[in-house]
């Protein structure tokens, strides 16, 4: 690792928040410590859920959209939802998982997603 990759990593472990703030019950707002502020809303950081869980099921849901465009015209399918997907989604808790990322509880019950500061960092997309 060269010099100015050491400094990028060092820069990015030393990443913490100076404070998170709840904008109602829709979004949260980050200031960190080297003077950026990122906003997500809880929609943004469910669907970007790292977990294991929620990546295999982006992929399927991936490859379900592959095979609807090649499936007939005529095809419909809804998607069932629980009862807690049906409410309203917000972040129930946020606990730190050492000095590294944040441990995200969703009123839906989906709790097993550890997300990175560099992560959260980041503008969502």
């Amino acid at each position: 690792m060269n010099t100015s990759e050491n400094k990028s990593a060092s820069n990015e472990s030393d990443l913490t928040p100076v404070s998170i703030t709840r904008e109602g019950e829709t979004a949260i707002q980050i200031q960190w410590n080297n003077g950026t502020s990122t906003r997500w809303t809880v929609a943004q950081l469910r669907a970007a859920c790292p977990c294991a869980t929620c990546r295999e099921k982006k992929r399927g849901e991936q490859e379900k959209e592959s095979e609807k465009k090649q499936a007939s015209p005529k095809s419909l399918s809804l998607p069932v939802l629980s009862a807690e997907e049906a409410r309203p989604l917000r972040i129930e808790s946020m606990r730190p998982v050492g000095s590294y990322a944040y441990s995200i509880a969703f009123s839906d019950g989906h709790s097993s997603g550890i997300f990175p500061m560099k992560m959260l960092a980041s503008p969502p997309e």
